[in-house]
């Protein structure tokens, strides 16, 4: 059962950026694609980026393509998420998780055995 450990979330004023890490506990994340969600107060969880088990395949949320990057190191068993030009719409915690239903990627049904989060929060 893998239980990713999500980190480096923070506070940042608006234009910064931060890098998330989603690592792998127990087992890897080999041959499993990941997906990154998140979610604000009072929200439901709102999807933000995939990658595939060979990062040849990403796909993002219209809201952050061109500012977020999704990418992995499967030696290291860690997904990242570069977040660049962050605005305070962005706020929210954001968890990682590994797609292990045959639904559509944007859809967190998708994803099981979610982590705890890290809270990213962007001030104006």
């Amino acid at each position: 059962q893998v239980q990713p450990v999500e980190s480096g979330g923070g506070m940042v004023q608006a234009g910064g950026s931060l890098r998330l890490s989603c690592a792998a506990s127990g087992r890897t994340f080999d041959n499993a694609s990941v997906g990154w969600f998140r979610q604000g107060p009072g929200k439901e969880r709102e999807f933000v980026a995939y990658i595939n088990w060979s990062g040849g395949d990403t796909y993002y949320a219209e809201s952050v393509k061109g500012r977020f990057t999704i990418s992995r190191d499967n030696a290291k068993n860690t997904v990242y998420l570069q977040m660049n030009s962050l605005k305070p719409e962005d706020t929210a915690v954001y968890l990682c998780a590994p797609k292990v239903r045959p639904a559509p990627v944007v859809t967190s049904a998708a994803y099981d055995f979610w982590g705890q989060g890290t809270q990213v929060t962007v001030s104006s």
